[in-house]
C-alpha cells in the first residue's frame, strides 16, 4: 500500500475495488479517483456522512464513476421483490420487518471501532436498512432506535452489539428494523393491505426463499436459476455502467443515504428520542 498511488501509472488499471476495513474507506477511494481510476467500494460506503460526500466530491472532480458494493440489488429474489412491493401487488405497503443479525465471533477488526466505525448497524444491520429503503424506493423522515449492548462482553468493548431502529416514510409507511451481532437471522418481510412478501433469507450469499401470501393464499415465488450470480452481476454492473456512459444503480448517492440514516440510528439511541431526517 505504500505504493498504491503508482496506479496512475499503470492503464491496464481502470476500477479498484476497496474492501478495507470501513474506516479506510475513503482514503483509498479518493486516492484511486485521484489516480484516474473507477472505484468501487464496500459497503458500508464510509464510516461517516462527510467522508461519504468528500469521496463523491473526488470521483466527480476526477471524471471517475463511484459504485458501492450493495450485492443483493443486483440478486434475482430481491429484484424482484422491489418490484412487486412497489407495484402493489399485496396492496399498498403498510410495514416493513427487516431483521439481520449473527453471533459474531471474538478478534476480528469488525469488533475494533477505528477500523469498523461501529458495531452490528455498520456491518449487518446496514443490511435491514438498505432493504427498507429499497423496497420502499422512498427516504426515511423520522428515525427511533434503542440499542443493547453487554459491555461486561469482551466483543463488545468498543462497538454495540443489537439495535432496534424503526423508520418512518413519507407514504407513512413503517419500517421496523434488527441490527444484532448476538442473534442469528436475515430475512424480510413486506406486509401490504391484501398480504404479504416474504424472504428468509433474504440477502445471504445464496439460497434466497420468497413466500407470498396474496387474498388468502400462501404459496412460494420460484424463479429459474440466474445466469450469473449476484458477486458477478454486480462486478459486471460498473463496466457496464463505465462503458455506455450511464450512473450506476447503486452510486455513491446511495451510500450517503445509509450513513445519513446511520448516524441518525445512532444518535437516536444515544439520545433515546426519534431524530427527525428532513433537511
Amino acid at each position: 500500500y505504500a505504493e498504491f498511488d503508482r496506479i496512475r501509472d499503470n492503464p491496464d488499471i481502470d476500477i479498484v475495488y476497496i474492501v478495507l476495513p470501513n474506516s479506510l474507506h475513503a482514503e483509498y477511494s479518493i486516492r484511486a479517483a485521484q489516480a484516474g481510476k473507477h472505484v468501487m467500494c464496500e459497503k458500508p460506503m464510509a464510516v461517516s456522512v462527510a467522508e461519504c460526500q468528500a469521496m463523491i466530491a473526488a470521483c466527480a472532480k476526477a471524471g471517475r464513476k463511484l459504485m458501492i458494493g450493495y450485492r443483493s440489488r443486483f440478486e434475482p429474489y430481491n429484484r424482484l421483490a422491489i418490484e412487486l412491493a412497489r407495484s402493489g401487488h399485496v396492496g399498498p405497503t403498510r410495514i416493513i420487518t427487516a431483521e439481520h443479525g449473527f453471533p459474531i465471533k471474538a478478534g476480528q477488526w469488525r469488533l475494533d471501532k477505528p477500523l469498523s466505525g461501529g458495531g452490528s448497524m455498520m456491518d449487518i444491520g446496514i443490511y435491514s436498512l438498505n432493504a427498507a429503503r429499497y423496497l420502499t424506493g422512498e427516504e426515511p423522515v423520522e428515525v427511533s432506535a434503542i440499542a443493547s449492548t453487554d459491555r461486561s462482553d469482551p466483543r463488545f468493548a468498543t462497538v454495540e452489539d443489537r439495535i432496534n431502529f424503526m423508520l418512518r416514510f413519507p407514504s407513512g409507511i413503517i419500517a421496523n428494523c434488527v441490527s444484532s451481532y448476538s442473534s442469528a437471522h436475515n430475512g424480510y418481510r413486506v406486509i401490504g393491505t391484501q398480504g404479504w412478501i416474504d424472504m428468509e433469507p433474504a440477502t445471504q450469499y445464496s439460497g434466497q426463499t420468497m413466500m407470498i401470501r396474496k387474498d388468502g393464499v400462501t404459496a412460494p415465488r420460484s424463479l429459474p436459476a440466474p445466469t450469473k450470480n449476484q458477486f458477478a452481476a454486480q462486478l459486471d454492473h460498473l463496466p457496464e455502467c463505465i462503458a455506455n456512459g450511464t450512473a450506476p444503480i447503486v452510486a455513491g448517492e446511495e451510500g450517503l443515504a445509509d450513513l445519513r440514516v446511520i448516524e441518525a440510528i445512532y444518535r437516536s439511541a444515544a439520545e433515546h428520542r426519534s431524530v427527525s431526517l428532513t433537511a
